[in-house]
């Protein structure tokens, strides 16, 4: 997989539409913490689609794109709730294991979100469907795609205003890879399901 390409990607679409997405990341902040983290799931389901939108057809982001996925409400709070209570009880345990369930979710569930906002996918059909993209081989690319996207929403996170520029910056370089391995799963399903080819016509009987 070609990384550099994808990061190449999502820095030309951060900065072609950096005015809106910032203003989209800043709502989206506002929006999740005075509800309390709520509506962040939602939210994100919002946020993810009008990226791609803006990935696929150079749509540019919109505040209103934030509440588009309203009805994926109840099946990503359950998601979100189940992942945040699943690294609770890792830091609970010891920080090493709170750190692995981090990976592990980043890892396994990060194409969950656009599965089911782009392909209409229900939630456990999403997270099959995310595991199955996320171990194709090579599992090398995978992992170098977790790696990067908790290093760039790390950077963001240590200096607040930065995470106006690295959401968006991180959102594009998964929705990118998600793009190229979306084309993989459609052309390896169609193969699968491809007709075998007819049979030779027989020869013709010497008489």
């Amino acid at each position: 997989m070609d990384f550099k390409m994808h990061l190449q990607t999502a820095w030309e679409h951060t900065l072609q539409f950096i005015v809106p997405l910032i203003l989209l990341t800043l709502v989206q902040i506002v929006v999740s913490v005075f509800s309390f983290g709520i509506l962040l799931p939602v939210t994100t389901a919002g946020y993810m689609q009008s990226l791609l939108l803006a990935l696929r057809e150079g749509r540019e982001p919109k505040l209103g794109d934030l509440f588009s996925e309203m009805q994926l409400f109840l099946p990503l709070f359950v998601f979100g709730l189940l992942s945040m209570l699943a690294v609770s009880l890792g830091f609970v345990l010891l920080i090493l294991p709170g750190f692995l369930v981090v990976g592990f979710l980043v890892f396994a569930t990060i194409y969950v979100v656009p599965l089911m906002t782009d392909q209409k996918m229900g939630l456990i059909e999403a997270v099959k469907g995310s595991w199955q993209m996320a171990t194709r081989d090579p599992l090398a690319d995978q992992m170098i795609l977790m790696v990067l996207y908790l290093v760039i929403l790390s950077v963001g996170g240590s200096i607040a205003v930065a995470a106006l520029f690295t959401q968006p910056l991180a959102t594009f370089v998964v929705l990118s890879v998600y793009e190229e391995r979306l084309q993989g799963k459609q052309a390896v399903i169609g193969q699968s399901t491809m007709p075998p080819p007819p049979p030779p016509p027989p020869a013709d009987k010497v008489v």
